[in-house]
């Protein structure tokens, strides 16, 4: 891939060093680096343990595309065989292993996903099973020997589940090595990821000398609290993804909570400084969330439809009348219980969301609330499903 002009401006510098970032190792190293006008292997790796990437995992997204439009050298790189163990950071309890099917159908639109904020023209879309699959037993046991076991017990999340007395997978402590791994093939000068990745990050440090290679510099970015203020995770259902329909995602960012407004504006848009500083001056609450909701859609859907977004969501909201559109799903059977209704209309991801969504009283048929996850519904064309306030779907019977 043919270098780029390298942007060397100091104000544009300062900013990827500072918008959203959680902490740089080695900051002054870094800054040498990008003010020198060589050209940085900037890498970024997401597991595809789910389907969807949502606005908090695309933070690291935004920021990887801020190197690209510099002129420095994006690589995104899809952990197709570090998600059969699944990263540990930041997890109390240990994650189920993927199989590859699993996999496989998690990645069907990562790349469309990943295109939306990363200019995939000008980067390497890459996977570690092209490496990592090739590994030999005496590899493994070469990484290790760089680590401890008490390096590893002592990263909080280890450390909680030790306390707690729950239970640590022998594998889970070989994902960090694999992780720090990747590195060497990509040759990485730098590697993005959020704060909670900060030790597998540094494992990548740890390991590239032993191949010859300097060590990479690490940018974590700002973790980003869901709509109800708890960690945004898809298993909470709080997530904001970057593929949800216009109108969907701008309600869902109308629910976020008033205090999260402006960490969202600073961490989930690229407002310039000028336009920021209206938002975040406006005491209307309601006007700021509004601004914010547009603009999300904007960046991911286009100005067309995230103007239509709001218009639907005044005319519902506001207004108080009937969403204009209710999209409709055909359904081939005559009953179901209510969790699997709602995963098979696509208004929760999995049947542990649409329990918690029907227990919590945000589900309804033609009006009435539903509260039993395991009722029978009698499935009727024509009749309607709403999960909370926002979200609705009209069945059709095959």
């Amino acid at each position: 891939m043919p270098k780029s002009k390298i942007d060397t401006n100091p104000e544009k510098i300062e900013r990827l060093l500072t918008r959203g970032v959680a902490e740089v190792i080695d900051r002054e190293h870094l800054r040498k680096q990008l003010l020198s006008g060589k050209q940085l292997r900037v890498k970024l790796g997401f597991d595809p343990t789910g389907g969807n990437i949502h606005i908090g995992r695309a933070i690291a997204l935004r920021k990887l595309r801020e190197f690209q439009n510099l002129g420095h050298h994006a690589m995104f790189l899809v952990g197709d065989f570090t998600a059969k163990i699944g990263d540990p950071s930041d997890k109390l309890d240990k994650r189920p292993t993927l199989s590859d099917s699993q996999i496989k159908e998690n990645l069907k639109t990562y790349k469309e996903q990943v295109g939306k904020i990363v200019d995939l023209k000008k980067a390497d879309f890459l996977f570690n099973s092209k490496w990592l699959s090739k590994l030999t037993f005496a590899d493994i046991l070469d990484l290790q020997s760089l680590f401890t076991v008490d390096q590893m017990l002592s990263r909080r999340n280890f450390a909680d589940r030790t306390k707690e007395k729950k239970v640590i997978g022998l594998h889970e402590l070989s994902y960090p090595l694999m992780q720090g791994y990747d590195s060497v093939p990509m040759k990485a000068d730098v590697e993005i990821g959020g704060s909670d990745q900060l030790f597998n990050l540094q494992a990548g440090r740890t390991i590239q000398p032993h191949f010859g290679l300097s060590s990479q510099d690490i940018l974590t970015t700002e973790m980003l609290e869901g709509t109800d203020g708890r960690k945004m995770s898809t298993s909470w259902g709080n997530v904001i993804n970057i593929m949800d329909e216009p109108n969907d995602m701008f309600g869902k960012v109308m629910s976020v909570k008033d205090e999260l407004v402006d960490k969202y504006i600073k961490l989930c848009t690229d407002f310039p400084e000028s336009t920021e500083a209206l938002v975040l001056a406006t005491k209307n609450p309601m006007d700021k969330k509004a601004s914010l909701a547009l603009e999300i859609v904007r960046m991911y859907h286009g100005g067309h439809l995230a103007a239509k977004a709001q218009e639907e969501w005044v005319n519902v909201f506001i207004k108080g009348n009937a969403p204009t559109d209710i999209p409709e799903v055909k359904i081939d059977a005559h009953a179901m219980n209510l969790a699997e209704l709602l995963v098979v209309t696509q208004l929760a991801e999995s049947k542990t969301a649409a329990r918690r969504l029907i227990e919590q009283g945000g589900v309804q048929i033609n009006d009435v609330k539903k509260t039993d996850p395991a009722e029978t519904i009698a499935i009727d064309t024509g009749m309607v499903v709403q999960v909370g306030p926002r979200r609705f779907v009209k069945i059709r019977r095959k």
